[in-house]
């Protein structure tokens, strides 16, 4: 009877990581499916991927000799949160583009790590193309937003990065809430911004709730150890909702503005 209580308890524990195995990208990303109004003073553009997609996206120009913002939102998040976190940016007169990833929203396609990457590959060349060159562009990710944003500025020479809510690696965080499985080997899109961080020539600043129980602001500062020329602001009080909060916009917006 012990036997098959024991094995019962195993079947099901296997039983278990194989669903989770199976669904982790639903789980990863919870893709809204309807684009969200265009926020005030944005207008529409289309981005075309490398891999064949034309994706929806919005932008707010900037004022004459201003920086652009390209920011990549939250996992679960759309336009109406993403102009949310970047209020302060676009009242200060800076460029913002807001992507969409593939499968958000109306988008064609769908999310992963790679088609991330690309998605963020496509906005820049649309940026590029309107003769905004990478010297004024500054790469914005929040939460797993940080994961492309990280891999762009290491590959490209922005004039700048700031991660907000950022993670080691998404097996990182996956092994963290769920100890007892092994996470770090099940996950299929790593987003392994430790490794690629000290990779990054441009300036950083990492910003961090410090009551963030999703992600720990132990990540933040892993990466800020990884590359020491990073600026880490660990905000007291907040959680991982940090983005949206005008202490945090007004720590990035002087940071950009001392670019």
């Amino acid at each position: 009877m012990l036997i098959g209580i024991v094995l019962g308890v195993v079947l099901a524990g296997l039983a278990a990581t194989g669903a989770l195995y199976l669904a982790q990208r639903s789980l990863i990303y919870p893709a809204p499916r309807h684009f969200a109004a265009i926020p005030v003073g944005y207008r529409q553009i289309s981005l075309r991927t490398a891999d064949g997609l034309d994706l929806t996206a919005v932008y707010s120009p900037p004022r004459a000799g201003q920086r652009v913002v390209l920011f990549f939102h939250g996992n679960g998040d759309g336009w109406d949160g993403a102009a949310a976190a970047n209020r302060l940016n676009a009242d200060a007169g800076l460029g913002v583009l807001l992507l969409e990833y593939r499968g958000y929203g109306g988008n064609p396609g769908q999310p992963d790590e790679a088609g991330f990457y690309a998605d963020g590959r496509a906005a820049l060349a649309w940026l590029n193309a309107q003769s905004i060159g990478m010297d004024r562009i500054v790469l914005v990710g929040n939460s797993i937003g940080s994961g492309a944003a990280t891999d762009l500025a290491s590959t490209t020479h922005p004039a700048g990065l700031v991660l907000i809510s950022a993670f080691t690696s998404l097996p990182a965080v996956a092994a963290e809430k769920l100890p007892w499985l092994p996470m770090r080997w099940l996950v299929h899109d790593r987003y392994d911004n430790l490794a690629k961080i000290a990779a990054v020539d441009a300036p950083i600043l990492l910003l961090h709730g410090a009551a963030d129980t999703m992600i720990g602001p132990a990540h933040s500062a892993a990466l800020q150890a990884a590359n020491p020329k990073a600026r880490l602001v660990v905000v007291p009080e907040f959680g991982h909702e940090l983005a949206y909060q005008d202490v945090a916009q007004r720590i990035e917006l002087t940071w950009l503005q001392g670019l």
